[in-house]
């Protein structure tokens, strides 16, 4: 877009207006800046994504091209022995099983105590506001111990049960404090606007509140979702029946039952070496699947969660 301006010495020259959404030219300077960067993040990328592969790979390889160390970003000598061993065996199912209802009720739970909670800690006038900070803060650094923890579940019949999993981690202190950060930054015109219309406490958090937050709610999910779904050595301390373990038990035995050269499905293994040698790989593949598969969903809520929930305004 060009205009006209008078010159009082000559005729009128053309000037140059910038018009609306015309993107200005990046300097040399900015340009290399951005190949740079872009070169930094790409292999940065690279880096973190090749032991994943790696892993991948060699979960469909065969024993003799794994032990000769020729496995590296594609498989070799394509098997699924592991993968038809441990997926016929029906206590891997049971166990799956056992791990979604642990992780489904124990985040259910954690985010009903961790939102009212950081949702409290959020109101400046609430009476006695620093004691309760203080004891959450103070779990993050103290706790009873190994020995207490279990007479403590034993004690409350907890034992081969779901509570005994889920209960003593249903809030993770640093979760808490950045949900009552975000909370604080809440605009106080909306509560009040809420309560002037008539809604009590508990209306305004379910209907105003919530609603607006799910950034850091679907951030809270994502982690307590992934801890719960990881979490091994509270069922291998609490229970005792196989049928109440979950799938990250099952394949730690699976793992140390190979490694001892054990029978680890009713002695009906007809190929122990190609399992030994890649059946770590094949369990950690099994293991973080699931939660690979629901990353995608909610990844677009996971940075913007944990921003609003660190920024002061």
């Amino acid at each position: 877009m060009t205009t006209t301006s008078p010159d009082l010495a000559g005729p009128t020259k053309p000037v140059a207006v910038v018009g609306r959404g015309v993107r200005p030219k990046d300097g040399k300077g900015y340009t290399a800046f951005r190949v740079v960067n872009a070169t930094l993040l790409l292999l940065m990328c690279a880096v973190v994504l090749y032991p994943f592969v790696n892993i991948v790979a060699q979960a469909f390889s065969s024993e003799g091209h794994i032990n000769a160390g020729q496995v590296n970003l594609v498989p070799r000598g394509f098997n699924l022995t592991t993968f038809k061993v441990v997926l016929s065996d029906d206590m891997f199912w049971t166990n799956y099983k056992n791990t979604v209802v642990y992780t489904v009720v124990g985040t259910v739970i954690a985010m009903a105590l961790t939102t009212t909670y950081a949702y409290a800690l959020s109101k400046k006038h609430l009476k006695g506001r620093t004691f309760f900070i203080g004891i959450a803060v103070l779990t993050m650094f103290f706790n009873g111990g190994l020995i207490p923890n279990y007479v403590l579940i034993t004690t409350l019949g907890f034992k081969d049960t779901i509570w005994a999993i889920v209960l003593p981690n249903a809030i993770s202190v640093f979760n808490l404090l950045v949900m009552k950060s975000f909370f604080e930054n809440f605009p106080d015109e909306l509560e009040e606007a809420a309560a002037i219309d008539g809604m009590s406490t508990y209306g305004v958090f379910f209907r105003i509140v919530l609603p607006l937050s799910k950034a850091v709610l679907a951030t809270m999910v994502l982690f307590y979702a992934v801890a719960f779904w990881n979490s091994w050595f509270s069922a291998y301390l609490y229970m005792t029946d196989a049928a109440n373990y979950p799938v990250t038990v099952y394949l730690r035995n699976l793992m140390a039952g190979v490694t001892t050269g054990t029978s680890i499905t009713g002695g009906q293994l007809d190929n122990m070496t190609q399992i030994a040698s890649n059946v770590q790989s094949v369990t950690m593949l099994l293991t973080v699947l699931p939660i690979v598969c629901l990353y995608p969903f909610i990844q677009r809520y996971f940075v913007s969660g944990v921003m609003l929930g660190a920024v002061k305004q």
